[in-house]
């Protein structure tokens, strides 16, 4: 986890945008565990600039892109749950193995939990449709990016730190933002720097549902209905399923 952290770390810290904690050593202790070792940042006394944050996030995004596709040299954490990371030239594909499909499989063998498997994996089969007209280039993202991230130092300059880092869509940062805070002045001063691509919008809860659903595996089931609503709310608006959804709660029903 550690690993993963510090090389985190060092990629954002390498773009010259964003400020971020400098990792200076991981190693394991003697008596057991381990360690991380990193740069010291005196916090201020807020949050600071919504706008300044944005602005930053978006030239770290558009600094940090990779050669090698979607993913990352290591895998690692978010949260405690394991993060896959094997790089991918497709970003769809990548996001469908390696973020829903994992989680999703891991709600069914952790809560035995066949029906938000079933459901997600015919949300995953459509999503394409959500994908038509933008243009997708892998990204560095600090991949856990909410509220308790995210700080000022004492001149008021936006830090971000504990990062779940990889090479994604850009708009997959925002996967937390029910809980970070974002507002109108965040995002109009990321898109001057990074433009909106179409459909965004549409995108936006299939972002998040990948933290509700490895909130879902860390914290136990309040987490499930907010996964659930955004699987349904899917494949009713967008893919017009709502007959299959039906059809597989009644299977469900008669097979307990």
């Amino acid at each position: 986890m550690f690993e993963g952290e510090a090389l985190g770390l060092r990629a954002m810290y390498d773009t010259k945008s964003i400020r971020v904690p400098l990792p200076y050593k991981v190693g394991s202790l003697p008596t057991g565990g381990s360690y991380i070792i990193m740069e010291f940042i005196e916090f201020g006394r807020s949050r600071g600039d919504q706008s300044v944050l944005g602005k930053k996030l978006a030239e770290m995004h558009k600094a940090g892109k990779s050669d090698k596709g979607f993913g990352f040299h290591v895998d690692n954490t978010i949260g405690s749950t394991p993060q896959i990371n094997t790089w991918k030239d497709d970003w769809i594909e990548f996001f469908a193995e390696h973020r829903l499909g994992y989680q999703l499989k891991l709600a069914r063998r952790q809560y035995d939990d066949p029906i938000i498997l079933e459901l997600g994996e015919r949300l995953i089969k459509n999503m394409h449709r959500l994908f038509e007209g933008a243009v997708i280039e892998p990204c560095l993202l600090h991949g856990d990016l909410w509220s308790g991230n995210i700080s000022s130092d004492k001149d008021g300059n936006p830090v971000i730190l504990d990062p779940a880092c990889y090479y994604g869509h850009n708009e997959a940062e925002f996967g937390m933002s029910w809980c970070a805070g974002f507002g109108g002045s965040f995002y109009n001063s990321y898109f001057e720097v990074m433009p909106k691509q179409p459909g965004f919008e549409k995108r936006r809860d299939l972002y998040m549902l990948y933290h509700y659903l490895n909130h879902y595996n860390l914290f136990g089931r309040g987490y499930r209905s907010s996964a659930m609503s955004i699987i349904e709310d899917y494949l009713r608006i967008v893919f017009y399923c709502i007959t299959a959804v039906y059809t597989l709660f009644v299977k469900y029903c008669f097979s307990i």
